[in-house]
């Protein structure tokens, strides 16, 4: 049975929570918050038998085998060498951390204390990615991926709902190194970086801030995002993150030398491109037929998981698979679900992306400054 707790009560600790309970040899043993009515009421509505204001406190009270950290990403540093050093594996939200040094402290800290770590990368567990990685593994693409490009979008709802979240100059999100993307691409770029197969990567990116945000005079925050990513096998790689695409989509594309594959999230729809050829007209006609029959047969494939009761909203499906793989890593010592290396990655990847951002807003001010002078 693993004693599970989770650290910090807000909207994605009730995430957590249900999906916990959902599992038949878990159980949540305690919960912890600042502010004591955010544990209080957390613990009431999940008959979790603890809560506790101090981590320290309920790390050695409760002594749990899994820490959920569900904090802004700020603490998660903190958190999770507490954790780790009282002996529990973690399960830390996005973003891991702020920054690759630190993912790579806690990294080291969980190696050398014997216990494991996970980020909270649900999105590459929902039930079309998983079919899609199985696709992969049964070598669909013939061989490794040569290009991916993955789409995440944002919404941020009409301009008031827009100006209370962003206008708080004092919001945990804003005082991010990547800002308001900081706390939302790594579910995108880990999609990118689980089919990196090199180590040495090049990025290169372009952000911006969206004629929406400029006309609520929000112009300081970043909103639009865009990556191109290599390595040193010529795999290469494109991110898209947008708040202002309609509508939101959620979608990976592996381009492969045989075959390739598209996989929308929004939908738990995949659909093979097979390298095919058609004689003359025939190329109009036949592939929308092979198209219809692959999306009917995704049709039928979450019918039935919604007759088994197996269909959660996709980001459910994912947490609870990655929660249960996890927790076999924790007590049967299965292979993690996301390997240490793709953390890194995927945090070597923003690093690189928020300093050339960084960079960017840096110039855009200075020229401002400039043309007012002028």
């Amino acid at each position: 049975m693993i004693k599970a707790a989770i650290v910090g009560c807000g909207k994605m600790a009730d995430q957590h929570a249900v999906q916990i309970q959902r599992i038949s040899d878990a159980k949540l043993v305690a919960v912890c918050d600042a502010e004591p009515l955010m544990a209080r009421q957390i613990a009431e509505r999940f008959n979790v038998p603890a809560w506790f204001t101090s981590v320290d406190e309920m790390l050695a009270s409760a002594k749990p085998d899994v820490v959920h950290v569900t904090t802004p990403p700020q603490s998660h540093l903190t958190i999770g060498k507490k954790c780790l050093d009282a002996g529990a594996s973690a399960y830390i939200e996005k973003p891991f951390t702020l920054n690759t040094a630190d993912a790579e402290e806690l990294i080291e800290l969980a190696n050398r204390k014997g216990v494991k770590l996970t980020a909270g990368h649900n999105g590459q567990f929902t039930h079309a990615m998983n079919q899609m990685r199985r696709l992969v593994a049964d070598g669909f693409l013939g061989g490794r991926a040569v290009h991916i490009e993955s789409l995440y979008c944002y919404e941020l709802g009409d301009p008031a709902y827009a100006k209370a979240l962003l206008g708080d100059s004092d919001h945990w999100a804003r005082k991010l190194p990547g800002s308001l993307p900081h706390n939302i691409i790594s579910h995108g770029v880990a999609r990118i970086a689980e089919f990196m197969t090199g180590e040495n990567i090049v990025v290169s990116a372009q952000a911006f801030s969206s004629p929406f945000l400029q006309e609520i005079g929000q112009s300081d925050i970043i909103d639009e995002l865009r990556l191109i990513v290599r390595d040193e096998n010529a795999t290469t790689g494109v991110f898209t993150f947008s708040t202002q695409i309609s509508p939101s989509l959620h979608q990976l594309r592996l381009y492969g030398k045989k075959h390739s594959l598209v996989v929308d999230d929004d939908h738990q729809v995949v659909i093979r491109l097979k390298n095919k050829e058609y004689k003359s007209y025939m190329r109009f006609f036949v592939p929308p037929v092979t198209f219809a029959g692959q999306y009917l047969r995704n049709m039928a494939k979450n019918f039935g998981r919604f007759l088994r009761n197996d269909f959660h909203l996709p980001n459910e499906a994912g947490l609870l698979t990655l929660i249960k793989a996890f927790y076999a890593s924790v007590q049967h010592d299965a292979p993690l679900p996301i390997p240490y290396r793709e953390i890194l990655l995927t945090s070597r990847i923003m690093d690189a992306a928020f300093e050339q951002m960084n960079v960017q807003r840096q110039e855009q001010a200075l020229r401002s400054l400039v043309a007012k002078e002028a």
